[in-house]
């Protein structure tokens, strides 16, 4: 009988070695898909009845981009950490690249809040959050086309983002904002 020995240890990406060829890393959408559905989940529960409802919606969404960023870095460097092993600044910002997609996700639906009186939408929230379920299902369905998928799983993975974004919309009218 044999005794398994210890598990092996997850390390976080390090620095390569000097002089070394950096694979490329394939393009991850998952960050983008994640900020587009934080965006419309932030547009559909503000209810903002302030003197400057356009800038509070603004701010709500960079705001709430740039925590949840933070805490999905630290999240994955805790996470991901071996023990005893202290995290290097180098590691901190690889990580935090990969998921900065999470913030840039909330850039067009805050554009659009911006823009909004110009167009003569009358409510902005209405058009961010389509704005935002529209980015969410864009970069689903082009993440699986880049990742080689076949156009069946490319199809269903749109649809499940848009029927995500739709429970999001349906919240928001239920519940009146």
């Amino acid at each position: 009988m044999t005794v398994p020995g210890p598990a092996p240890r997850r390390r976080v990406p390090g620095p390569p070695e000097p002089g070394a060829a950096v694979p490329a890393r394939p393009k991850d959408y998952a960050g983008a898909v994640y900020g587009s559905m934080l965006a419309a989940s932030v547009i559909a529960a503000s209810s903002l009845n302030e003197p400057h409802p356009r800038l509070s919606l603004i701010l709500l969404l960079v705001i709430t981009g740039l925590v949840f960023w933070a805490a999905h870095v630290y999240a994955h460097i805790a996470g991901q950490r071996e023990a005893g092993q202290l995290v290097t600044r180098r590691q901190v910002r690889e990580v935090g690249r990969h998921e900065w997609p999470i913030v840039e996700a909330a850039a067009l639906p805050a554009l659009a809040v911006l823009i909004s009186p110009w167009l003569g939408t009358g409510d902005n929230a209405w058009l961010a959050l389509a704005v935002a379920v529209c980015q969410q299902v864009a970069w689903a369905t082009l993440g699986a086309r880049r990742a080689g998928a076949p156009t069946r799983q490319i199809l269903a993975e749109g649809a499940v983002n848009l029927v995500l974004g739709l429970v999001i919309v349906a919240a928001k009218v239920a519940v009146g904002h």
